[in-house]
């Protein structure tokens, strides 16, 4: 007979290293403090994640503070409610609560590491301890997370479909594209290069590269944990993530969702002044110094990608520190406008690459190739998830893409006709 273990009394706690901060040497990069989590979408400190089942039944809710108590050691740390999670483990991320960080790490969250536990049998430090108390305190901290609704209330934005299904050719993606939308608007003649994206949900592992990348790239302005909370922060591109099934079992999908860039684009019917126009070659364009900061076109938006700078965020000393010396101002592009307050922002498909890429192509004296200009999100995208490319030419590897049968369009069916589209999630299942 095999011997059984009995569980033992209390909650056992896993601790784990979170993308952005690993364990808490970079915790005074504003960026990686504000890069929200893959799974939870948390940003700026960490949360004591629990399951559904014990939420409820312990009548928890996200952002109630818990004390964490094990021996010595008492953490106090907001809940956030994790489906998929077994019922009595909780799930905390090291690299928090440090005092000598900096002044942008400092004080972020709690400090996780005396939970580590030694081995008794082989001397190592696990990741994990059991024998937990987990104890309300009756205060609320809300969390800063930058996304708070998780489903697609039926609309088929991040498709999937069986790889049975894409084999025997019967893959239904949903939502039928119209071929010819009703619009007041002339057609474009897409003449010369007519800039694209496709983007494979299949390759896509959620992992938010892409996200810091462009915020490096453009000067994306960091916003701090109270702004986060009222839903202002600036990324030019989010990485929305789904659930699906029941909360004990989800399925989990991720979309990156950026300036779909449509050739009917809603928001350049709205702005009073001219400041969203269109390009000839493709490019749903933001001038910012025409900008007043009506934010029509934020409203108007359906993919809500646009991104209104309600601060001087460039000029605050504690987040955007790059600003205090000549050597940190070394982190800015100097490619990229560093913009002022009350103007909106959005993705703009990395014009100054673009641009680059012509020119270096017109003084070699060829014409521009395929794959000579890549986006800041392309670049760092570790599963080549994200393709970039002029549709104008025919052997591009965009252009291949975006006539794969998996591929759509986000939102087709209110005729937006965009140049940025997804090829659909294929899960290995009957």
């Amino acid at each position: 007979m095999v011997a059984v273990t009995p569980r033992r009394e209390g909650w056992e706690a896993r601790l784990y290293p979170t993308v952005a901060l690993r364990d808490g040497r970079h915790a005074n990069n504003p960026w990686l403090q504000e890069l929200p989590d893959p799974v939870t979408k948390v940003t700026w400190g960490n949360y004591a994640s629990m399951s559904p089942a014990d939420a409820a039944r312990l009548g928890l809710a996200d952002g109630d503070v818990v004390a964490v108590e094990g021996g010595r050691v008492r953490l106090e740390l907001p809940v956030q409610v994790q489906p998929g999670q077994p019922s009595g483990v909780l799930a905390i991320a090291l690299g928090y609560g440090r005092r000598g960080a900096g002044r942008v790490g400092d004080g972020v969250g709690a400090d996780a590491f005396p939970l580590l536990a030694q081995d008794p049998r082989t001397g190592l430090v696990r990741a994990w301890r059991a024998g937990l108390k987990v104890v309300p305190t009756g205060r609320r901290e809300p969390l800063a997370a930058t996304q708070t609704h998780h489903s697609m209330e039926g609309r088929p934005l991040a498709r999937e479909l069986t790889l049975a299904e894409m084999e025997s050719g019967r893959a239904e993606l949903g939502g039928e594209e119209p071929a010819v939308a009703a619009s007041l608007w002339s057609e474009y003649v897409k003449e010369g290069h007519f800039w694209g994206m496709a983007v494979d949900l299949s390759a896509c592992t959620g992992c938010a590269a892409c996200v810091v990348a462009c915020q490096a790239e453009n000067n994306v302005a960091v916003v701090g944990k109270d702004e986060v909370r009222r839903s202002r922060e600036m990324h030019w591109i989010r990485v929305d993530r789904y659930y699906s099934g029941p909360p004990e079992a989800p399925e989990t999908s991720y979309q990156p969702m950026m300036c779909q860039h449509c050739d009917h684009a809603p928001c350049e019917t709205v702005c009073p002044v001219l400041a969203t126009v269109h390009s000839s070659d493709g490019l749903n364009q933001q001038v910012y110094n025409r900008c007043v900061g009506t934010r029509y076109c934020a409203n108007n938006c359906p993919y809500k990608v646009r991104r209104f700078n309600w601060f001087d965020y460039a000029d605050n000393p504690r987040f955007d520190y790059a600003m205090d010396s000549d050597l940190g101002r070394m982190v800015l592009n100097p490619d990229v406008v560093v913009r002022s307050r009350g103007v909106m922002e959005k993705c703009s498909l990395c014009i100054q690459r673009i641009q680059g890429g012509k020119l270096a192509a017109k003084q070699d004296g060829r014409p521009l190739a395929d794959g000579d200009i890549r986006t800041a999100c392309q670049q760092a995208c570790p599963a080549e998830a994200i393709l970039f490319g002029d549709l104008n030419d025919p052997g591009s590897r965009v252009a291949h893409r975006q006539s794969d049968p998996r591929f759509y369009h986000a939102l087709a069916e209110l005729g937006t006709r965009p140049g940025v589209g997804y090829l659909a999630k294929v899960r290995n299942r009957a």
